[in-house]
């Protein structure tokens, strides 16, 4: 077996087992966010089941259709939702509707490109429906509704569902697939434009959302250092506002990299929230798959087999460390328990409690604790 076919096959038992636990945990606890993700990692395992099918035994039309559906389409997006649910009770509505109309501007942007041509209007209709959800999304965000990522989950289930008929209809020239001349990793050289321009509206939100998820999610739960402080608490006047809206992201990074010492202080005495750990592997699982799948689009495939291998790893380690998302570690669907339930430590929960969002939630300061961090847990 050559190490390209060992890295799918990995790839794709650990994506499938990896998606087997989340639904597991899910039917116990019922949180949308692990079923979200349970589905993205399905999808991820079905697509690097494809390829390590088409590696092993060949490829065919069939399998080529399921590879672009599962993994250049649906995967990103679904885990990108899982990140909109888990943090669904805080302001991070603004950073998802952002990272939408983005996903909707790049594919109205790139519609000239010639691996687009023939998507007519469809650009177009793209960026008008993802700056209406994004706007509803910020809307609802503002006034403190957390049932905004039921409109994220529209945008997701929305691409999913009007997909399926869009792939059915399509007519592929022979043989059915395409494939990298060197590598044999499949391309979509042959899928049409309208259809192609789905893969980055829901790669770039999905993969946005699971990045900003993660760093806005250390944020919260990390001993934190405010040097450039803002308040996004929609009572005050409306101008000021827009510029603490404005001036946010920036705050955001600064105060992070400021903290950073007392994070890593805390982390070596234990007083560290899992959340930090956990969304720090998430936001590197993330980013991998999405440089090597970039660099596949412009016909560098050489990493492709290890980005996705990598992805899924740390993902799955991000995961695991997460007492929030695996609050015990067993085998699905069994009692056989690998790892006793598990709890935050009372240090770490004071010292996320102590310097929680106080950013995030536009509440009083003497509340912004007791609202904010249940809502991660």
């Amino acid at each position: 077996m050559s190490t390209d076919a060992f890295l799918t096959v990995a790839t794709a038992v650990l994506a499938l087992v990896f998606s087997l636990a989340l639904f597991d945990q899910w039917r116990e606890r019922r949180g949308a966010f692990q079923l979200a993700w349970a589905i993205g990692m399905l999808f991820f395992g079905i697509a690097a089941g494809a390829e390590a099918i088409g590696l092993l035994s060949g490829w065919n039309e069939a399998l080529y259709r399921t590879w672009y559906l599962t993994g250049a389409v649906w995967t990103v997006g679904w885990l990108g939702l899982g990140t909109a649910f888990l943090l669904g009770r805080t302001r991070f509505g603004y950073a998802f509707a952002v990272c939408l109309f983005l996903g909707g501007l790049f594919t109205f942007l790139v519609r000239n490109r010639p691996e687009y041509a023939g998507a007519g209007t469809l650009p177009l209709l793209y960026l008008i429906a993802a700056a209406i959800l994004a706007l509803a999304i910020a809307v609802e965000t503002y006034f403190q509704n957390d049932r905004w990522p039921l409109l994220a989950a529209g945008a997701v289930v929305g691409v999913t569902v009007l997909s399926v008929p869009m792939m059915a209809i399509v007519v592929l020239p022979p043989p059915g697939f395409a494939l990298d001349p060197v590598t044999g990793v499949p391309t979509a050289d042959i899928i049409p434009g309208y259809l192609r321009l789905l893969t980055p509206f829901m790669n770039i939100t999905g993969s946005f959302a699971l990045i900003a998820g993660a760093v806005f999610s250390t944020y919260v739960f990390m001993p934190k250092r405010r040097v450039l402080p803002y308040s996004l608490d929609p009572n005050q006047p409306g101008d000021q506002f827009l510029f603490n809206l404005f001036i946010a992201p920036f705050a955001i990074i600064v105060n992070l990299i400021a903290s950073l010492p007392a994070t890593g202080r805390a982390l070596l005495t234990g007083r560290i929230h899992s959340r930090v750990p956990a969304t720090i592997l998430i936001a590197i699982g993330a980013f991998i798959p999405a440089i090597t799948d970039s660099l596949n689009r412009f016909g560098s495939t050489e990493l492709f087999h290890l980005g996705k291998f990598l992805g899924v790893v740390f993902l799955f380690a991000g995961f695991l460390v997460s007492i929030e998302v695996f609050r015990e570690i067993r085998v699905p669907f069994t009692g056989i328990r690998l790892a006793t339930r598990r709890r935050e430590s009372r240090a770490a929960a004071e010292a996320a409690e102590a310097g929680d969002a106080a950013p995030a939630r536009a509440v009083p300061p003497a509340t912004e604790a007791a609202s904010e961090a249940p809502a991660h847990r």
